[in-house]
């Protein structure tokens, strides 16, 4: 009887191991077989889709980036308007185009069509209108590689927004990243590459890890047009500020040096800087980018389909996903990880909040003493501290992640911040007393966007019948063009 049992018991071990062996050898000829390219895809090739056809898994997580329905503490993929949930915000930027408007930015899929909607865009009706230079396309699309090998770097730079929408389509996808022959990661924005030459860095000698880092720092950095590069003179030339380092005083100190300034505010008159998206920045200084972790270990994680392993290219928040991301590492249960996340933001939200609130004051009371006949010389330091103040809270609130991926950092930046709108707000209080006022200043009822708006002489119903214009008559325009010229290139 125990022989019976014992030859059954054999068997059936036998047979789950020759599945097991099965399995093995069929997922290793998948993967060995996996790649069959369908098209051969062109150095140039702006297309999506096509690149599609050789990578479906990749492609098909690409498309989820269409998902805009998460939304996390500090962004997600949700569109939000920012101005109506911080009005304050709309006091910040006066005379600068996001008073007009600013959203949450929805997944890599909208690039084109969000900017193509943004009030700050304008409404051109043709080639050399509108407010915004051809630079502004930069980050949008795999189009713009593909236009400079064309027409060259420098041309690509030159003119209006309008002037190349034509032939900015697709949106951010494959050949942003990847050599079309090779697949291998690549800088394909000058801009990167040339940051690196002026720190007396080679971006040749990165390694692989370091590049699912640096395909990211192309766009989510900090930057300025430069129209004073000898012999391009003129041309609104995308530049990094990473010549004395990738700190906030390094760049401000840098800024300041060459006498920089994105716009002049329309309150105060002082000379201010816009941070763009410092994400790579600030994330050189946190415990991640320290244990070596990649921005696309957490925003692109590995997973696994069929037997095959490859990374997901649904770019989101790792809070959406964090049992492909956080949890590859960390044994807390999701939400407590999303607990932790949260609770480190909110507390570092609190402190940007008050310094925020402390700079509108600023700006505020810095167009009373104008208006009371202060001079540019009784200003000057004034204006001074109200454009660091500043660019310290922008450059903590406009890196999104930051207060996560840096907070220590991050912490630092907010505090002296605060500290330079204080000591700014003792001169006004002074000057403010030697001009014959001797109370507070009166602030402005902007409980609403549209009240700040107007507060500060914007005409939102132009702006918007502008809009509207431009997307009923240029943009069919823009589009059919596009599609024309796309009919005519060749997949092989």
């Amino acid at each position: 009887m125990k022989n019976k049992v014992l030859f059954i018991v054999t068997v059936v071990v036998v047979f789950l191991l020759g599945l097991l062996a099965s399995s093995i050898v069929n997922r290793k000829n998948e993967a060995k077989y996996k790649y069959v390219p369908q098209v051969d895809i062109s150095a140039n090739e702006p297309r999506n889709d096509e690149w599609g056809k050789n990578f479906p898994q990749e492609y098909q997580s690409f498309l989820q980036t269409e998902q805009n329905d998460f939304e996390s503490y500090q962004g997600g993929s949700k569109m939000r308007d920012m101005l109506e949930e911080d009005t304050r915000l709309v006091i910040l930027w006066a005379g600068y185009g996001f008073s007009k408007d600013y959203s949450q930015g929805r997944g890599h899929q909208y690039a084109i069509e969000d900017i193509h909607n943004s009030l700050r865009t304008g409404g051109p009706k043709g080639n050399g209108d509108g407010p915004m230079p051809a630079t502004c396309w930069t980050c949008k699309s795999p189009d713009v590689p593909r236009l400079m090998n064309e027409i060259g770097i420098d041309e690509f730079y030159k003119g209006k927004w309008a002037d190349k929408g034509e032939e900015v389509v697709n949106p951010i996808g494959c050949a942003d990243c990847h050599d079309s022959k090779t697949m291998k990661l690549t800088i394909t924005r000058p801009a990167l590459v040339e940051a690196f030459e002026s720190m007396g860095k080679d971006i040749n000698k990165a390694t692989h890890q370091e590049m699912r880092s640096l395909v990211c720092a192309q766009c989510h950095v900090e930057y300025y047009f430069n129209k004073n590069i000898p012999g391009k003179e003129g041309i609104p030339y995308l530049t990094f500020p990473w010549k004395n380092g990738m700190s906030v005083d390094a760049m401000e100190k840098y800024y300041d040096e060459i006498e920089f300034k994105d716009w002049t505010h329309k309150l105060s008159k002082a000379p201010m800087l816009k941070a763009q998206h410092p994400g790579y920045e600030t994330y050189l200084t946190g415990v991640h980018a320290d244990r070596g972790v990649s921005c696309a270990d957490c925003h692109m994680p590995y997973k696994s389909e069929g037997g095959q392993k490859f990374t997901d290219h649904h770019i989101q928040s790792p809070m959406n996903n964090v049992a492909n991301s956080c949890q590859v590492c960390h044994r807390e249960e999701a939400e407590k990880l999303r607990a932790n996340v949260y609770e480190r933001q909110q507390k570092s939200t609190d402190s940007r909040l008050k310094l925020e609130d402390a700079i509108v004051r600023m700006h505020i009371e810095a167009k009373k003493c104008w208006d009371l006949g202060a001079t540019e010389e009784q200003m000057e330091s004034i204006l001074l501290d109200i454009r660091h103040a500043q660019w310290r809270w922008d450059y903590a609130a406009a890196s999104h992640g930051a207060s996560f991926h840096a907070p220590v950092e991050i912490g630092r930046v907010i505090s002296s911040g605060l500290d330079v709108a204080t000591e700014g707000r003792v001169k006004l209080a002074r000057l403010l007393a030697d001009l014959g006022y001797n109370k507070p200043v009166e602030m402005p009822d902007i409980s609403t966007k549209e009240k700040a708006q107007e507060y500060i002489g914007l005409d939102i119903e132009k702006l918007t019948k502008e809009k509207n214009e431009f997307k009923k008559n240029l943009l069919p325009k823009w589009l059919e063009t596009a599609e024309k010229r796309e009919e005519t290139y060749s997949s092989k």
